[in-house]
């Protein structure tokens, strides 16, 4: 989807300014044409149409301070880019002041690079995808009675109070379907249309056997087929750990096709919190993320014995270092998001012995650590650099990545933890995410 913009001048313009609208006007359609529709320029004041998502300041003029009443009464997100860069003018940064402090607008944006333009437009856009008949189509059936029950019963994300806060804060649907039904239907695919599906799509690396991997691929098309009967499937999840006992393998090669050639995001474990996470960020950022623990050093064997690690790594500032490890390696990412991607044969002893598992590496370097609290109104982001992986061989951890957070903020980590999982995203995007928290009326607290 596109933000629907709608232009606004100002009927004090003259004919050089009128010309110099028209003009940036085509510019701003020129640089953002795969974010935004607009809609035909009105003048302040004139009735917006119900079909505009977002309204577009594209020329400033002193004229502005006379429309006090008409512009403070705009609740639609309200964007200056009034710069030939697609950006706001630096001259124009009273007149945003004086909106948002003498009107109390606080949905006034003014994006200064391009990047931060596009993440506010495509944030506006993915909000209303969302209320408009989005859904999450989640694969459970009795969570946390199964496996690891003593760590899985304690999971928000399973209680009707989480689900109703999502719909209501974000309108989208959250959808349950049977995870022992799917993989069911999984058994009954053909070999034949399995190997077909595979020889399609072309090879990837894994070491797993082709048992294993004819058991992912079927898998997939069982889900693919569940997701074809609902409308506007944003994102799929299931209980896949807790309740492996129905499953003869992982999600994890399903989760990386639906997201890789159907477009669709994925929720490890079936967690709800997480995939609105993904949702939110992903589609306003468009940038490489996944789902992982996370183990802060600080919390010594309480984090370790978890993973049957004997002790994390010896460092000189180990209190503001984490460990991201997930169900034996760093966790699952989609193949394009990584540097190195292959499909394994399991770690985890609470599936099945013929499972897959991803082991992957995105690229070392800036990232954050960002997730949704149980609120709904909060993102808490964590500034960090994704250094290294190691490994500890007959461990939980074959492959996990090294965090070192930034800022000396190891403490004020372990203050602001809302979740063991947490949402690693490449690059220093937590400005960007500052926007997309405006756009959603959620904080943004940034460690």
């Amino acid at each position: 989807m596109k933000t629907i913009l709608q232009p606004l001048y100002f009927k004090e313009i003259n004919q050089r300014e009128k010309e110099e609208f028209a003009k940036q006007l085509a510019v701003l359609k020129g640089i953002y044409e795969n974010e935004a529709e607009f809609l035909d320029p009105i003048a302040v004041g004139e009735e917006i149409p119900g079909k505009a998502q977002a309204v577009l300041f594209a020329q400033m003029i002193g004229a502005v301070f006379q429309y006090r009443e008409q512009i403070s009464s705009i609740k639609l997100p309200v964007i200056l880019m009034t710069s030939e860069f697609g950006t706001v003018e630096m001259w124009d940064w009273e007149i945003a002041a004086y909106l948002r402090e003498n009107l109390h607008m606080d949905n006034v944006f003014t994006p200064y690079n391009t990047q931060m333009a596009q993440v506010i437009l495509r944030a506006i856009s993915s909000k209303q995808a969302m209320k408009e008949e989005g859904s999450f189509l989640i694969f459970q059936d009795s969570p946390g009675e199964g496996m690891q029950a003593e760590i899985f019963k304690r999971f928000f994300w399973w209680e009707k109070e989480c689900i109703t806060r999502i719909e209501e804060n974000f309108g989208v649907k959250v959808i349950f379907r049977s995870w022992k039904e799917v993989n069911e239907k999984a058994r009954l695919v053909d070999d034949g249309a399995a190997r077909k599906l595979l020889k399609e799509r072309g090879e990837f690396p894994c070491t797993a056997g082709e048992e294993a991997v004819l058991r992912a691929v079927k898998l997939y098309i069982a889900i693919r087929e569940s997701v074809a009967q609902e409308k506007n499937v944003l994102g799929v999840g299931s209980n896949c750990l807790n309740e492996s006992f129905h499953s003869n393998t992982t999600p994890c090669l399903a989760w990386n096709w639906l997201f890789e050639y159907d477009h669709i995001l994925w929720a490890c474990e079936g967690d709800l919190v997480s995939l609105l996470s993904e949702t939110v960020l992903y589609c306003a950022l468009r940038k490489p993320l996944m789902m992982t623990n996370l183990y802060p050093f600080l919390m010594g064997m309480a984090a370790l014995k978890h993973e049957k690690i004997e002790r994390f790594p010896e460092l000189p500032d180990s209190d503001n270092y984490a460990l991201g490890v997930h169900c034996g390696y760093f966790g699952f990412a989609p193949q394009s998001f990584c540097t190195e991607w292959t499909l394994r044969p399991k770690v985890l002893e609470i599936v099945d012995g013929g499972a897959a598992a991803v082991d992957c590496k995105m690229a070392c370097g800036p990232v954050v650590l960002a997730k949704i609290h149980a609120d709904m109104k909060k993102i808490t982001v964590i500034e960090g650099q994704l250094e290294k992986y190691v490994g500890y061989p007959g461990s939980d951890c074959r492959n996990g990545a090294l965090i070192h957070y930034k800022n000396n903020s190891g403490h004020k980590v372990m203050e602001s933890l809302s979740s063991h999982h947490a949402i690693v995203i490449q690059g220093d995007v937590a400005p960007l995410i500052c926007q997309i928290g405006r756009v959603y009326g959620m904080e943004v607290e940034i460690l």
